[in-house]
């Protein structure tokens, strides 16, 4: 009995929090996201499951909301548009659907045996909130209505063209992959369990939960940075990739600090 008394629970760790660079003046934004197209080379993959994946991912940015997979498939049929092919069919769906923003994408590679995932997405902006401004506030607002509406209530005519993409491979014996899956777990499972983190790696339904969070943190940071640039004018700079360490130095000052020898040596 004392032994147990004295026992306490296991530490807990929060977990990363992704945030959203737009305003929210009016409330979080609304995303929707079109089911994914399987093009890697394996017909196993169920590529709606994958696609549920990334609306959970949606759903963790903090400001904003996601629109659910059920509802986006509901309104695809209404169109007759089995997939989303064009920039067309993007503009048609998130019109359909009164969203801010639609997420496509595509499914690029998948192993379900030390799992391998390839996740392709790109975000097709709707409204002006996905410029980072919000409705004026003198704009009549109902509270009704943005419980499920978009932030702009009229919005600009879009291209359907996307204002940023990434494409992500995440290969479950890479090492770095695995210390990336290690922090991803930290908050979402027991440190206690056997298993404990690992199990993101056994499963590839969890690894997909993961793949997915990761591939939406790089594409709301792409956003951030496309915001940033256009907010300050200027020419988009390469982004370091994920895990990247210090800058690379420069071949001049190292040539400069290097110590020189005395040619009478």
């Amino acid at each position: 009995m004392s032994l147990t008394g004295c026992s306490s629970a296991p530490d807990l760790a929060t977990p990363r929090s992704t945030i959203a660079p737009y305003s929210t003046a009016r409330g979080e934004l609304l995303w929707a996201v079109a089911p994914l197209r399987n093009e890697s080379a394996t017909s196993t993959v169920d590529a709606l499951a994958v696609s549920d994946r990334v609306v959970e991912a949606v759903e963790q940015v903090k400001g904003v909301r996601a629109v659910p997979m059920n509802r986006t498939i509901e309104t695809m049929r209404a169109l007759k548009m089995p997939l989303v092919r064009t920039p067309g069919d993007a503009r048609k769906l998130a019109d359909a659907l009164g969203v801010d923003a639609l997420i496509v994408g595509s499914i690029t590679a998948y192993e379900p045996y030390d799992p391998k995932l390839g996740l392709a997405l790109a975000l097709v902006p709707r409204t002006e909130a996905m410029q980072g401004r919000a409705m004026p506030k003198d704009q009549g607002v109902d509270p009704r209505a943005v419980q499920s509406s978009p932030t702009e209530i009229a919005p600009p005519p879009s291209s359907g063209e996307p204002a940023s993409a990434v494409s992500e491979f995440f290969d479950g014996k890479n090492q770095a992959v695995q210390m990336d899956v290690r922090t991803f777990a930290e908050g979402r499972s027991e440190k206690t369990t056997a298993i404990g983190w690992r199990r993101y790696l056994k499963s590839v339904d969890l690894f997909a939960e993961f793949a997915a969070y990761r591939t939406i943190d790089s594409l709301v940071q792409a956003e951030t940075i496309r915001l940033g640039v256009a907010a300050a004018g200027q020419e988009p700079k390469a982004a370091a990739p994920l895990g990247a360490g210090s800058p690379r130095p420069d071949p001049r000052r190292e040539a400069s600090a290097a110590p020189k020898h005395d040619s009478n040596n």
